[in-house]
């Protein structure tokens, strides 16, 4: 246990360093570690309407809630006790904190030629996209880090980019699942899915990034 716990700690410092780029650089070791704690489920708080979805990353995911623990607590604590579908769409506080809960009722918007034309990728670096689906489909994509690149200058708080049509991982979200874009999640959201209906709920918590 010492000795994951040194490496944890030499690679989590040189990893930091460079927190605004690709993180899937740890050991398997760390990385195992991660998986295990995701699905013990410390995290939870009393959270059970959904679980994280195959494309969170458990190692970002990891530390930063045992970094920022109180957030993430009030975050999951608070989706538990609401009705996520009776509440008004708009902005939301969450009781306690600074943290806002944006409840959007909308539409998937991104198509395939938007896509192929390089519209509506984004990634952040002071805070984490934490983006829940109660109603609906969302599509979603991660961009290929070695064929994107940026499109201009950070602007606070989004970054676009560049990006190869081919190299893009397209998945769905559903009820029942979360996603969590961190910096290092180069992404578009909305994006048009095959199901019948384009419309949904989604929410949206901007969580503290934690350096």
């Amino acid at each position: 246990m010492k000795r994951v716990t040194l490496l944890f700690v030499i690679v989590f410092a040189s990893v930091m360093a460079n927190a605004q780029t690709y993180t899937n650089l740890y050991p398997k070791e760390m990385n195992r570690l991660a998986q295990k704690w995701v699905k013990k489920g410390c995290w939870r708080n009393g959270f059970t309407k959904a679980d994280p979805a195959p494309t969170v990353n458990k190692m970002e995911f990891y530390i930063q809630y045992n970094r920022n623990q109180e957030q993430w607590q009030a975050v999951f604590k608070w989706l538990q006790e609401t009705d996520l579908l009776a509440i008004p769409a708009g902005r939301t506080p969450i009781p306690g904190t600074s943290l806002t809960v944006n409840v959007e009722d909308g539409e998937n918007w991104c198509s395939q030629d938007d896509l192929r034309n390089g519209k509506g990728s984004e990634s952040h670096r002071q805070k984490i996209d934490f983006m829940y689906v109660v109603d609906g489909t969302e599509g979603f994509c991660l961009l290929d880090h070695e064929t994107s690149r940026p499109l201009a200058d950070y602007k606070p708080d989004r970054l676009e980019y560049a990006f190869e049509y081919n190299r893009l991982q397209q998945f769905t979200s559903v009820p029942g699942t979360f996603n969590i874009m961190f910096p290092c999640d180069w992404h578009v959201a909305k994006v048009k899915t095959t199901a019948p209906s384009q419309r949904l709920r989604v929410l949206v918590i901007k969580i503290d990034y934690m350096l």
